[in-house]
């Protein structure tokens, strides 16, 4: 019977350098620092153009405020995913609240 090697698991591969950790990481924290300017920029496009389009004056500033909002929510979860442990990521989801060292008291 040939060998297989076993299927790996959920975990990532780890990164080859240092240096493209960092530039991954950069990369993160730049997304954080553009994504609430732009959703605010795209609502109000949209708000605009309902604007114009039912020709109403309060739509764009409806559409600012939702995409500042919404903007907002997505930076936040990012910021807490950029600021989360690594060394849990690694960790299965299964052995969480087992204890540890101890023997198993099913």
């Amino acid at each position: 019977m040939p060998f297989h090697r076993p299927i790996p698991g959920d975990k990532q591969p780890k990164l080859i350098s240092s240096g493209i950790g960092a530039l991954a990481q950069a990369e993160n924290l730049m997304q954080i620092a553009l994504v609430l300017p732009c959703a605010t920029f795209i609502g109000w496009l949209a708000g605009a153009w309902a604007d114009s389009h039912f020709h109403q004056s309060w739509i764009a500033l409806a559409g600012i405020v939702f995409g500042g909002i919404s903007g907002l929510v997505y930076v936040v979860r990012l910021a807490i995913a950029a600021s989360s442990d690594p060394k849990n990521a690694d960790k299965p989801e299964d052995d969480i609240g087992k204890g540890s060292d101890g023997p198993d008291h099913d």
